[in-house]
Order: C-alpha cells, then sequence, then structure tokens
C-alpha cells in the first residue's frame, strides 16, 4: 500500500517541482538504485537479526519514509528521499519473502503466489484510497500521513502472527554463486527483463500518462494505476489454474500478447475508458512473468533452485530499473504515447522469447 500511495500522486510530485518528463525519469531512476543497494544490507540485516525483526524495523521506517516524502521542500531532498524509500522498499520486500517461506514450509503447501497477489490486491486498496485522497483534495503529505497512521494499526494487528525467527540464517546460508546462465536461464531473464520493465513503466508512468495524454478530471488520475494494479492482482490469483490448463509457456506467450494489446490501445485510443481497459490488460500480462519465470528456472537440471531463480531476479531486475528513466527520455525527445508505443515490444518479444527454439523448456513446463 506505501508503494501505490506514492506511485499514486507522482503526478502531483511532478507539478509541484515542475519536472519535465526527462527529469522525472532521472528522478525515478532513484527508486530502483534504492533497492539495489538495499541487495546486501537487507542479506546481512536478515541474517543478523533474522525476518520477524526486519520485517517489524523495517515496515516502521518504511511508513516513516513515506510520510517524508510529502515532506519533501526541495528537488534534491525528493530525490535523497526516493532512493531512501527504494531502499526500505527493498529490505521490506526480502524480509517479507524470508518470512513468507517459512510460512509455506509450516503450511505445507504451496502459498507463496498468494502472497504476491496479496501484495497486488494491496497495492490496488492503495491506488483507490490515492483517488479518494486527490477527490478530496488532501496534500500529498496529508494523504501519507493517513496511510501512515493505517500502516502502523496494521503492523500492530500482524505482530503476533508473525514466526518467530530463525528464518534469517537458512535463507541466506552459504550465499549466491553466480556461473554463466545457461540458455533457461539466461531465456527466462529476458522474459522476466521484458516483463519487469513493463512493470516498472505502469508503476511510475501510468498516472503521469492518464493526466498529460488523456487529461481527465484530476480525480481519475490515479484510476489508471487502479486499473492495472486490480488486473494483476486478479491475474496472480488466476495464473495458475490456467498453468494446469494450457502449460506455463501457453500462459507466458498470451501473456506477452495482452501486455502487447494493452499498451497498444492505450496509445492508439487515448480517452479515459479504451486507456483504463488497455492498463488493466496490461496488469493481466505481467501478473504471471514473474511467478512462472521462477517456477520455471525452479527446475532447472543445471542449477540449484535458490541459484537458478538469483540469477533470474538479477536479469529481471535491470528491467525495472532501466525501463522508468527510459520512458521518460523517450517521451523527452518524441511524446509519451511514443515511449509507450515503444514499451509494447518488450510484451512482444516475451511471446517471441518462449515460442522458438522450445526444447529448451521440456522440462519446465510440466
Amino acid at each position: 500500500m506505501c508503494f501505490s500511495s506514492w506511485a499514486s500522486r507522482i503526478p502531483d510530485f511532478q507539478d509541484y517541482f515542475r519536472l519535465s518528463e526527462g527529469q522525472l525519469g532521472t528522478l525515478l531512476l532513484g527508486m530502483p538504485a534504492g533497492s539495489l543497494i538495499a541487495l546486501p544490507l537487507a542479506a546481512w540485516a536478515v541474517y543478523r537479526f533474522g525476518s520477524k525483526g526486519v520485517i517489524l524495523a523495517g515496515a516502521s521506517m518504511y511508513l516513516v519514509g513515506l510520510v517524508s516524502l510529502g515532506l519533501a521542500e526541495s528537488r534534491f531532498q525528493l530525490a535523497f528521499l526516493v532512493v531512501l524509500f527504494g531502499l526500505l522498499g527493498n529490505i521490506m520486500n526480502i524480509s517479507l519473502n524470508t518470512q513468507a517461506l517459512a510460512v509455506e514450509k509450516a503450511y505445507g503447501r504451496n502459498i507463496l503466489s498468494s502472497f504476491h497477489g496479496s501484495w497486488s490486491l494491496a497495492g490496488f486498496a492503495g491506488a483507490g484510497l490515492g483517488a479518494l485522497m486527490v477527490f478530496f483534495q488532501l496534500s500529498p503529505v496529508q494523504h501519507y500521513l493517513v496511510i501512515g497512521v493505517l500502516g502502523f494499526a496494521l503492523l500492530a494487528f500482524a505482530r503476533p502472527y508473525i514466526l518467530p525467527d530463525g528464518t534469517g540464517k537458512s535463507a541466506t546460508e552459504g550465499g549466491f554463486v553466480f556461473k554463466k546462465p545457461d540458455s533457461l536461464i539466461f531465456r527466462i531473464g529476458l522474459v522476466g527483463f521484458c516483463g519487469m520493465m513493463c512493470e516498472g513503466c505502469m508503476f511510475d508512468w501510468s498516472g503521469v500518462y492518464i493526466a498529460k495524454v488523456v487529461n481527465p478530471h484530476p480525480s481519475l488520475v490515479a484510476f489508471g494505476f487502479f486499473a492495472f494494479m486490480g488486473a494483476m492482482a486478479s491475474g496472480r490469483f488466476l495464473a495458475d489454474r490456467f498453468a494446469n490448463k494450457i502449460g506455463k509457456i501457453g500462459v507466458l506467450r498470451a501473456s506477452g500478447i495482452l501486455i502487447f494489446a494493452g499498451l497498444c490501445l492505450a496509445v492508439l485510443f487515448p480517452n479515459l475508458s479504451l486507456t483504463l481497459l488497455g492498463f488493466a490488460l496490461v496488469g493481466l500480462g505481467t501478473a504471471a512473468v514473474v511467478p512462472l519465470s521462477y517456477s520455471i528456472v525452479g527446475r532447472s537440471t543445471t542449477y540449484p533452485p535458490g541459484i537458478a531463480i538469483a540469477m533470474v531476479s538479477t536479469i529481471s531486475f535491470f528491467g525495472f530499473l532501466l525501463g522508468p528513466p527510459i520512458i521518460g527520455f523517450i517521451a523527452e525527445l518524441l511524446n509519451l504515447q511514443s515511449s509507450f508505443a515503444i514499451i509494447s515490444l518488450m510484451g512482444l518479444s516475451i511471446a517471441v522469447l518462449v515460442s522458438i527454439r522450445q526444447e529448451v523448456f521440456v522440462t519446465a513446463n510440466e
């Protein structure tokens, strides 16, 4: 909910600080940069203090970081706080996934995808609250204070249910050993790269696209992110069912086509209803890309599952890192519609990558 609350107010920050598309793209580069910085810090913190301690401390700092964004008074302050917010967000991400693996082990069956779906639902709720805050003309800091109070209340409620520690050491034991990726790892890594590039662009630019290209009433701007997150949440809860029917590769192929079609729809018909439909299609398309990519490489016969997933995560992360600033730079040179049209090719690339030389996926598509 914190991330979607930030994302739903990006157009307000752009207007307040008078940022061009290129300047906004540079600013948004701070979020994944902070996430990258957090990787060794988060691994050490979870190992040293365990996932429960890091979740409690990290969530508290993350909520404070969100409120601090609304208090920024200069571009420099905002840039610093965006990097810090990205760092705190990834510490939360790693500690929560470590805790989720422990819960899954205790539960006795696969429920990790449902946790990712729950994250999407929280993003959906955050976008809806963002639209409501804009409608009532609350400033970003007032909006973020509401989220902060709600977040601390939820944290206090959840605290007794967080598993006690011992999870940290097992999650980081032995570290990651990166080797040259085989054809399966490299191919799925590129699929994840394309999917996360589209996902990152929608996180950071959907609201800006609605505001600048579609230009509806300001209270409707957040509905672009709302449509994307809602569809992505639904898709994550449904992806496994479709994978059982048509296979994981079939779902990934359909996902790429949905991303391509959704972005093209938003570019060719920039009215509110069709743009929202297009963003919803992108949400459905991106929903399964990362979870199924991890599932596929987890069956690798060359690498242990942990190393395979880490390698794909690294390749994929650079898509999330590069996508938002690329949108900004292309929009600066051409326009925002052109940048979305170019990013739509990432969806088409996913469909192509999983359709050629399918013998690579023989054991992975079960």
